[in-house]
């Protein structure tokens, strides 16, 4: 495989690179490298303006069709796009679950209506989406959600309780699935994807606090809560389907640029090292080494992925993917915290001021859990690549 651009992609990267550098100072300078894991409470009004920002320039929505506000570019360009935004220390983004999940999710499956009334906002920047997926008793086992949806005349009523809610707190829309036929079988055909407005009777978000000390998931509660008949996407018990499509749109290119993510993470590291001295030691020396290389690794790995990408087939690659990242970040996490020797595990500030090494090991503990968890990746491998015989059922 050619993994070299294209000089019309270099240019390209040009006019990111430019763009990001200039406007992520000034004013936008504070929020550079913010808002990453374990730091998602970091100045949120300014990120969600900067978040506004990108959309006056046109740099959100960049894979969505032309005809839809967005700029069709192609995945190379893509992964440029994203790999430039994390060499310039661009903030996490808050927008990131209407831009990369439900825009292209109500492009693909929703109606004009849908499209007209949905995606505007979510390029503008000005409206914030979560994700009501996971339950307590559904979490890879997603066909089991029991959250469930009566229409009543022109409104869906909605009951019951979703969980790791990524952003709730902050968002303005959460799609959901919901049981909207309990006597369908088998269980997954009975299920709609539903668009709740959040700021109303009915909803409650509860924060879930992390071992970070943040609380960027939430438990939220629907108790009578109701949206318009109209915001089903796709055909009503037909949103398993649609959900399957909004996962696959989760393995997109903007997942390409952790790699430098990861990478300014690891110059983090070394700049730790050399700040203690340690730099000598072989072991530490070997770590860093290895981490460099599988780095290097995993941004080819992502980068010969791009034809399938491309094609929309979402080939087991996708999983082989997912677990490498995870268990790699985890790896960098641990290596943050131990370059610190003993100073990893004071505090920077009472009563629970984190460094930056403490998040970064803290959060990354999650990364084999969520978006499918490394068990769950595993499965898939084995079974769609591999050919084995699925896993037994007890």
């Amino acid at each position: 495989m050619d993994l070299r651009f294209s000089a019309e992609d270099e240019a390209f990267r040009a006019e990111a690179r430019t763009w990001l550098t200039s406007t992520l100072e000034g004013k936008y300078a504070p929020i550079r490298g913010r808002g990453g894991p374990g730091d998602e409470h970091s100045l949120f009004d300014e990120r969600l303006e900067w978040e506004q920002e990108l959309g006056r320039a046109g740099w959100i929505g960049i894979s969505w069709p032309v005809e839809y506000g967005g700029r069709g570019l192609s995945l190379t360009q893509q992964v440029i796009f994203y790999e430039e935004y994390a060499r310039a220390g661009g903030p996490g983004r808050v927008g990131h679950i209407g831009e990369g999940l439900l825009g292209p999710t109500v492009i693909h499956f929703g109606d004009e209506d849908q499209k007209q009334r949905f995606l505007p906002p979510i390029l503008a920047g000005t409206e914030v989406w979560c994700q009501g997926y996971s339950e307590p008793n559904a979490g890879s086992d997603l066909a089991n959600v029991q959250t469930r949806a009566t229409l009543d005349g022109d409104e869906w009523v909605l009951e019951g309780q979703k969980v790791w809610t990524s952003l709730a707190h902050w968002s303005d829309w959460c799609f959901v699935l919901a049981r909207t036929d309990r006597d369908i079988v088998p269980k997954h055909r009975g299920i709609s994807y539903l668009l709740v407005p959040m700021d109303q009777p009915g909803i409650e978000i509860r924060p879930i606090e992390q071992v970070t000390g943040t609380s960027e998931f939430n438990e939220v509660f629907f108790s009578g809560a109701r949206t318009a008949a109209g915001n089903v996407v796709g055909d009503v018990n037909g949103g398993w389907k649609v959900a399957m499509g909004t996962l696959a749109f989760e393995r997109g290119a903007s997942t390409l640029g952790q790699q430098l993510t990861f990478a300014n993470e690891l110059r983090e590291i070394m700049a730790a090292a050399t700040r203690r001295g340690v730099t000598d030691d072989p072991v530490v020396r070997q770590r860093i080494a290895d981490t460099w290389m599988a780095l290097q690794v995993m941004r080819f790995n992502a980068l010969r992925s791009m034809p399938s990408l491309e094609r929309g087939d979402f080939t087991p690659l996708t999983s082989v993917h997912k677990l490498y990242w995870a268990s790699l970040h985890r790896a960098i996490g641990e290596l943050a915290v131990d370059v610190l020797g003993p100073e990893g595990l004071i505090c920077d500030a009472p009563p629970y001021e984190l460094s930056f090494a403490q998040r970064t090991f803290l959060f990354t503990r999650s990364d084999t859990i969520y978006g499918g968890s490394n068990q769950v990746q595993r499965n898939i491998i084995g079974e769609r690549a591999l050919g084995l015989p699925p896993e037994p059922k007890v």
